[in-house]
């Protein structure tokens, strides 16, 4: 058997023995044991651009830019691009006896269609990586080149993108300084987005080329153990306000049906302001049958302290993400109290 397969075994009994953990220590495994490796500290301080690029003595991390785009008729679509960096044990090696992973997945929403694909690869071989200074993300021949602007592209069995970016504002803490907090028992990340890209090209699709324009958003998180042992998914949101603000929150849900929720605001300028478990409520307002299964794709979220009380319906109600960790990720349009924008992730709900 040759190196190729046998890394590629590596990779794949990896990646299914994350997904075979999922309901039984939290999504994908992410409440599995974080001992020998880095945990995140109250008080850390971002450093850039070293924290552009990889973490490795943290077991997770990801690089994820979804953006909210309009073609020239006036047709919404959105695209997701992400980066999961995953270690397998605390201790490091060389080329095959790298203890990185490494998944990523990319896709694009319409009105009418959902298209995904993923990819995999050990680290150590070059196949995939990230590096700081001068940026570029890859896996195979997926990459994200530059961080302030440059250019994103992906290719599917169905679709394909090029893409370029540029960032209109600074970078953005998550929590208390980056430290964000996902649950009363104390599980965190460190946690920076990037909500202010404008960005623009060309989605390719099963009924040709479609030149799109719009805003994305990147998220930065890594960490060893972000999820607690009775948490099984999270509905996560990001939505670019027509005010020129944007809203991170989540919610985390736990087998009793309780839910931690937490959220940011972040000001036209950038300024963010984190709020407390529970200032966000998240409540689901329309269920839809998604191949089998009960998924929320219309919710009411309210923030009182910003007057905020909206609800958000999905682009694509049928945007499943059919990969080997499965999930539903797709864009929103805002309305009520605010107008907007936005992405919807939500996990654990298979």
């Amino acid at each position: 058997m040759n190196a190729d397969r046998i890394g590629l075994i590596a990779v794949l009994a990896a990646t299914l023995a994350l997904g075979a953990t999922a309901h039984a220590q939290g999504f994908a495994g992410m409440a599995g044991s974080a001992e020998g490796f880095a945990l995140p500290q109250p008080g850390t301080v971002f450093a850039f651009p070293e924290d552009h690029g990889p973490h490795e003595d943290f077991r997770i991390e990801w690089w994820y830019l979804t953006a909210n785009l309009k073609s020239g008729d006036g047709t919404d679509y959105g695209l997701q691009w992400t980066l999961f960096r995953s270690a397998l044990a605390p201790v490091a090696g060389d080329g095959w006896e790298s203890n990185q992973v490494w998944m990523g997945h990319a896709a694009v929403t319409t009105p009418d269609t959902h298209l995904s694909t993923e990819r995999f690869a050990r680290g150590g071989i070059g196949q995939a990586g990230v590096r700081a200074d001068p940026f570029i993300a890859w896996i195979d021949d997926w990459q994200m080149t530059g961080i302030e602007a440059g250019r994103l592209t992906a290719t599917g069995p169905d679709f394909a993108y090029d893409m370029t970016f540029q960032a209109q504002g600074a970078f953005v803490p998550q929590g208390e300084g980056g430290y964000s907090v996902k649950s009363a028992a104390g599980q965190a990340s460190h946690y920076y987005s990037q909500p202010f890209y404008s960005i623009a090209g060309t989605l390719t699709l099963p009924d040709g080329a479609v030149e799109v324009a719009g805003r994305a958003w990147l998220d930065r998180e890594w960490s060893s153990q972000p999820l607690s042992a009775d948490q099984t998914g999270w509905d996560w949101v990001s939505l670019h306000l027509d005010t020129g603000e944007k809203l991170m929150g989540y919610r985390l849900r736990s087998v009793d049906g309780a839910a931690y929720t937490v959220a940011t605001w972040i000001a036209a300028d950038g300024a963010p302001t984190p709020y407390p478990a529970g200032a966000l409520s998240m409540t689901p307002t329309t269920v839809t049958d998604v191949d089998g299964r009960d998924v929320p794709t219309a919710w009411r979220l309210a923030l009182p302290e910003r007057g905020l009380d909206i609800g958000i319906a999905a682009l694509n109600p049928q945007a499943w993400m059919d990969t080997t960790v499965a999930y539903w990720e797709g864009p929103v349009t805002v309305s009520g109290s605010h107008g907007g924008v936005g992405y919807l992730e939500m996990t654990g709900y298979d």
